[in-house]
């Protein structure tokens, strides 16, 4: 066969007489579907696909032909790669999500519960197994550690309905500190609304353990799910809040000021970007509070560069950004695997951003293969920017070294 028959007949059946028409008309409604104004679908791609060797296209334009044209595109006389599951047919996901919300069911169980004797040690048992906790974060991808965290959780919530005086208030502090954990967790993993459900639960707590810090902490987790949904202003109010009590340690203060910088970044407002992270950097020495959460300021290498190349990449500064980059990922040891996937995938869009692109398809075929192995949902996402960012060359050779070098992880979505 030297055309592809099946997507012109398609094409004539949806009313474009032409590749001309089939591009504008499938860009459109791409555009208007995913949400994204910078999708486009070139004649030049079209002809392509009518031809012999039709190629395979990206995740989300065969969203959009299947949404436009009602068929996938192994149905259109595309060749689907090896592993192509439709994603309908996805019941494992479907079966995962599902456990993922009996999980935060773990947050609401009923009462009353029959009291019991709890032991003092019990609160220093559970702030013990939260730094083993935040260490395997690290190492492994969100699902893992989400069905161990649950349970967790709901053991604390329970012995606090009993506990008194000091014990109770550091239970509800440790409780504060494992359901931001699974709010974290939540969020790595793609799903912003559990994630927002948990970060409510860590204010909650932090209310009635009356601790300003963890109050404060409890904000800027909060200001990260916003992020998130790239809502700038709502980032920019939780950290002044946050900002606004005088009591919080240093700590509190820096993250605060680092997750508003992000906020900013969505303002597109680089003065008040780097004002934030250059007053964190001076405050960051005075960090030495014994607190078992949030720690990551000192444990994460060159943590607030990694903002600031985060703010910048954002902000469409690629060289910056990536020059950022470079010099972070060279700190960043390789046992923090999904970490420094999430920055490779954000140094190779500021490459693309920077005109690049063979660099930035270099360190693409790294992440992907970290990708698959965590199953980070946001360094997925961080790969679907880079696509977008990689568009301008998505005809040329490179665009299809990308689509090569990302294969696995599209052909595992």
């Amino acid at each position: 066969m030297s055309r592809n028959d099946a997507l012109r007949a398609a094409r004539l059946k949806a009313g474009w007489r032409s590749a001309e028409a089939a591009a504008a008309g499938l860009q459109a409604h791409g555009q208007r579907l995913l949400d994204d104004p910078h999708f486009t679908v070139s004649s030049r791609t079209w002809r392509r696909w009518e031809g012999a060797r039709p190629g395979w296209p990206s995740e989300e334009t065969a969203l959009v032909l299947h949404d436009a044209l009602g068929r996938w595109p192994e149905d259109l006389g595309f060749t689907a790669p090896p592993g192509w599951i439709r994603p309908e047919h996805h019941e494992e996901t479907r079966m995962q999500t599902a456990h993922l919300l009996d999980v935060t069911a773990a947050a609401l169980v009923p009462g009353p519960l029959a009291p019991q004797q709890v032991d003092p040690a019990l609160v220093d048992y559970f702030q013990a197994q939260l730094e083993g906790h935040y260490r395997a974060d690290m190492l492994l991808g969100p699902h893992d550690l989400i069905g161990t965290l649950g349970p967790q959780y709901q053991l604390i919530d329970k012995l606090t309905r009993s506990a008194t005086g000091e014990t109770r208030r550091g239970l509800l502090r440790v409780g504060a500190a494992y359901a931001a954990l699974v709010g974290w967790l939540y969020q790595d993993a793609g799903d912003l609304s559990a994630a927002a459900f948990w970060r409510g639960v860590t204010q909650e707590i932090a209310l009635r353990a009356r601790d300003p810090h963890l109050v404060g902490y409890a904000m800027v987790n909060s200001a990260q799910v916003r992020t998130d949904l790239g809502d700038g202003a709502g980032v920019v109010d939780l950290c002044e809040a946050a900002l606004d009590d005088d009591r919080v340690v240093p700590k509190i203060r820096v993250m605060a000021m680092q997750q508003q910088a992000h906020g900013a970044s969505l303002l597109r407002d680089r003065a008040a970007v780097d004002r934030l992270i250059d007053d964190a950097d001076r405050l960051l020495p005075r960090v030495d509070d014994d607190l078992p959460w949030g720690n990551a300021c000192r444990r994460t290498p060159g943590y607030l560069e990694v903002q600031r190349a985060t703010c910048y990449g954002r902000l469409g500064l690629g060289e910056e950004a990536s020059d950022l980059w470079t010099q972070v990922l060279a700190a960043v040891p390789g046992t923090a695997r999904r970490d420094r996937g999430v920055y490779m995938a954000r140094h190779a869009t500021a490459a693309a951003t920077a005109r690049q692109p063979e660099q930035a398809v270099e360190i693409a075929r790294e992440v992907a293969t970290i990708a698959v192995e965590t199953g980070s949902a946001r360094m997925r996402r961080e790969l679907t920017t880079l696509e977008r960012a990689m568009r301008p060359w998505q005809d040329a050779s490179v665009g299809r070294d990308l689509a090569e070098a990302l294969a696995p992880v599209t052909e595992g979505s």
